[in-house]
């Protein structure tokens, strides 16, 4: 094919209006006549349905990718079907790819021709990377950081996981669905001290009994 594609990763924490960025590409997409195909990991349930909302309230229908999904035969197999091949793939919740997957997206892009992009957290609420996030990093064409604003005024860079008295979670499984309620982006000096803030907190009662 004669067509050249590129693989995209942008991402940023929660709340940096990602979704909302895929939405009005997408919107781009359909006012232009580009044939696009807009796709979510099924492990994102928040909606029950197969679509990709923003915390505005627009949404548009996906498809849903579940965890054993060769994103290569989907494409083909959707060329085939359609008789034309998707000229952008815009992928929500990237990071919860597997790197298999992410490989497949590749693929998509060199031997179909077909551009990328993917959207997606950089780590998760203990601040280690996601399978399918360190994947992009390592083969991305580009990568964009989306930028959002600590309270404080710093960029944001942790996804903290909160606890129902507003406190930082710091043990758990590594995928917990949740939106604000369960989660706040903050920058890495808000998250440190409030952590060292709880620790004091945590051990005051025994240092200073009764």
């Amino acid at each position: 094919m004669n067509r050249i594609g590129k693989l995209y990763f942008r991402y940023g924490t929660m709340g940096s209006a990602k979704t909302a960025l895929l939405l009005n590409t997408a919107y781009y997409c359909e006012e232009r006549g580009m044939h696009y195909k807009c796709l979510k990991p099924v492990i994102d349930t928040r909606d029950c349905t197969n679509v990709i909302k923003s915390r505005i309230g627009i949404e548009r229908e996906c498809d849903w990718i579940y965890h054993d999904t060769d994103l290569y035969n989907y494409s083909r197999e959707l060329f085939e079907k359609t008789g034309k091949m998707v000229d952008w793939f815009l992928i929500d919740e990237a990071q919860f790819l597997t790197a298999e997957q992410v490989d497949q997206l590749s693929r998509v892009v060199d031997d179909f021709g077909c551009n990328v992009i993917c959207y997606g957290l950089r780590t998760d609420f203990q601040s280690r990377l996601f399978e399918g996030s360190r994947r992009l990093f390592e083969i991305a064409d580009t990568i964009d950081e989306v930028k959002s604003t600590c309270t404080c005024g710093h960029k944001t860079i942790v996804n903290a996981r909160i606890d129902a008295n507003g406190d930082f979670v710091n043990e758990g499984a590594q995928v917990e669905i949740g939106g604000d309620e369960r989660y706040i982006a903050v920058c890495r000096k808000c998250w440190r001290n409030k952590r060292i803030e709880q620790s004091y907190r945590d051990i005051l009662p025994f240092i200073y009994p009764g």
